[in-house]
């Protein structure tokens, strides 16, 4: 048995079918938890998955650089519209 560290509950794992860093979950409140010791098992809360936070800040980046492509062409639209004769 191992006890989650969110909520204390008692969490029936056998050690033979996990290893150090295996992630689970906790089914009384859902954390996910990260096994750091097998004799006895030892859970701790599993770090949070940075991965999915760099690829979401890419998007952005690259969302900004194309409005401000657009924002360009936009002034290079009104520039013509203006009259201007060569």
């Amino acid at each position: 048995m191992a006890t989650c560290p969110e909520c204390d509950a008692e969490i029936e794992v056998d050690e033979f079918d996990v290893d150090k860093g295996d992630q689970l979950s906790c089914p009384d409140c859902g954390s996910n938890l990260e096994v750091t010791g097998l004799s006895p098992i030892e859970l701790d809360l599993a770090p949070e998955d940075d991965d999915e936070d760099d690829e979401d800040e890419d998007e952005v980046v690259e969302d900004d650089a194309d409005k401000e492509d657009e924002d360009d062409d936009d002034a290079d639209a009104d520039k013509d519209d203006e009259g201007w004769e060569e």
